[in-house]
């Protein structure tokens, strides 16, 4: 229980050690960001005309007086804390915030770090208390060249950062800054500020002192040691803070172009919960080593009961299935034989004028037989034949369309063949009708599916379009069938004065019939619509014109195409 409470502790601390690593980055992030934005500022100033000549001249009052306001107007153009312009000496020889008592000018900050490193590099940097002033901030300075390219002056650019303590000194955690010797100097709380996190040797106090970088300000040393180190700038360390001591996930990000390290103070908050968490599983692991056997042999036994009940539950779902399935074939048929039952009148009448006509042929035959006229005779055969060939072909059609075929067949068909066979079986209705047909067929239109129910498919859409268009002075049919990427659209429209747009949405519901009692059962186009979905394809109603529209949609046969 104790080494599981103790890894426990470590791994907590780790992942709060992470979380606390990602928060300083963003901290890391936003003092860049604050200070890049500054970063450019004096090498840019140092390039004014009118900086540079003050510097190669004597400076008269009025000229001071002038880049005095020029400053201050830049300083507050640009969100700057001030702006001091220096001669090659040190002198400040103008500044933006000249109209305050702390004013810059007249002030030698010949000492200061950043102004001998700008004229031996050409820019410098350099995080000090104002020696006017008495406020900290981070001076950023930009060598003011002659003609001659030699160093004339200095334009520097003071930055404070208030705010941006203001804004952290919300935060639970403790967050600060040091330098390179491991001085805080910027600290969301007051009483962390100016602290040694390290010895300092004899020679950089004598360095600070010089440079009066944090003049007139004790520095204190901040007591800490590492409890517990997890590498990478992050550790657990008990602190002598100004409030006591205290132990804290302490994580540092370097800031190379400063020269500064952002430290992050965290209490931890997790760690003890989930160590006593680690204990207690720990100490009850033995518990559930001696229920596993117990457990185990349950879940068998469960697992053997649930088997049984899913082979069960398995067949008696594709019992339910072959039900289903033979109903709605059923379903198929009946509405199939409905669609043959109400075209009988015209079909007959279809069979009816082929037998007439050879009967009478016949009485015709036996007076040319009566009078020895054999070869007009012979030849009267040839219509007989042409007669009993087109009832046997339509018969023929007749037994197809009525046969009943499994759900699911596939067979590669022709789609526009498919049109030309339904057309044969309505066209009694069709020429009685006197309805106008147009023809737009791009074939072959090789698809996968059933022949025969997509005839009955077809066969439904061209009647509702008959019983649409009776009555309309002038009935029309257009039938198109084309491409569309990797379907075949099949398009039925009419001039029957369309769908109501209330029964759109309902058309294809069983049972659902817009007609007249007695005249439809409401379930055309419902079997319709399953075979082709069930044929993978789509079939949809709207209205177009003056008429309806049926489109239906049907995947391309690629092995056919191929």
């Amino acid at each position: 229980m104790h080494l599981a409470g103790r890894q426990a502790e470590r791994e907590a601390l780790r992942d709060e050690g992470e979380q606390a690593r990602e928060q300083l980055a963003l901290y890391g992030g936003s003092l860049r960001t604050l200070i890049d934005r500054f970063r450019a500022l004096p090498a840019v100033l140092a390039l004014d005309p009118e900086v540079r000549a003050i510097l190669q001249g004597p400076v008269d009052n009025a000229e001071q007086m002038q880049l005095n306001h020029k400053l201050e107007r830049m300083n507050r153009a640009a969100g700057s804390t001030t702006l001091e312009l220096l001669d090659r000496e040190g002198l400040a020889v103008a500044a933006s915030n000249w109209r305050s008592p702390t004013s810059y000018v007249g002030h030698n900050y010949g000492f200061r770090p950043y102004f001998n490193e700008t004229r031996s590099h050409g820019s410098g940097r350099f995080y000090a208390v104002g020696v006017i002033s008495g406020i900290p901030g981070y001076f950023l300075a930009s060598a003011v060249r002659g003609e001659g390219d030699e160093f004339i002056g200095a334009m520097v650019v003071k930055l404070e950062f208030p705010e941006l303590e203001q804004e952290w000194s919300q935060r639970p955690d403790i967050i600060l800054v040091s330098d390179a010797r491991g001085v805080v100097f910027i600290a969301n709380h007051p009483g962390w500020r100016y602290r040694e996190l390290h010895a300092i040797p004899a020679e950089g106090r004598v360095e600070m002192a010089a440079t009066r970088q944090y003049d007139k300000q004790p520095l204190a040393p901040l007591i800490h040691n590492t409890l517990l180190d997890f590498g990478e700038g992050s550790r657990l360390a008990r602190v002598e803070g100004p409030a006591g001591s205290g132990d804290y996930l302490w994580e540092s990000l370097p800031l190379p172009s400063e020269g500064w390290t952002l430290h992050l103070l965290h209490t931890p908050q997790d760690a003890a919960s989930s160590a006593r968490a680690a204990s207690l599983a720990a100490g009850g692991a033995w518990l559930a080593l001696f229920f596993l056997a117990l457990f185990l042999h349950q879940r068998w036994r469960l697992a053997r009961i649930r088997q049984r009940s899913r082979e069960e539950l398995e067949r008696l779902v594709e019992q339910r299935t072959a039900a289903l399935r033979t109903a709605q074939d059923g379903l198929i048929q009946a509405a199939k034989l409905a669609a043959l039952g109400q075209m009988s009148a015209a079909l007959a009448h279809e069979i009816n004028q082929p037998l007439t006509a050879l009967q009478m042929h016949l009485a015709s035959l036996r007076l040319m037989l009566d009078s020895g006229q054999l070869e007009q005779a012979r030849k009267a055969l040839a219509r007989h034949d042409e007669l009993l060939q087109r009832m046997a072909a339509l018969t023929g059609h007749l037994k197809t369309y009525a046969r009943k075929t499994p759900g699911g067949l596939r067979e590669c068909l022709e789609l526009g063949s498919v049109v030309d066979k339904s057309l044969q079986l309505l066209a009694p209705n069709l020429r009685d009708a006197k309805v106008e047909i147009s023809q737009e067929l791009s074939v072959p239109a090789w698809v996968s599916g059933d022949a025969i129910r997509l005839e009955q498919v077809l066969v439904n859409l061209l009647r509702n379009a008959l019983d649409a268009v009776a009555g309309k002075p002038r009935p029309q049919l257009w039938i198109t069938l084309r491409r569309e990427d990797a379907h075949w659209l099949l398009q039925v429209a009419d001039n029957g004065g369309g769908i109501a747009e209330e029964d759109l949405p309902r058309v294809f519901d069983p049972f659902f019939t817009t007609k007249p009692a007695g005249a439809g059962l409401g379930i055309g186009l419902a079997v319709s619509y399953a075979i082709v979905h069930e044929l993978g394809g789509t079939l949809s109603a709207a209205n177009q014109g003056d008429g309806a529209l049926f489109s239906l949609r049907l995947p391309v046969d690629k092995a056919r195409e191929e």
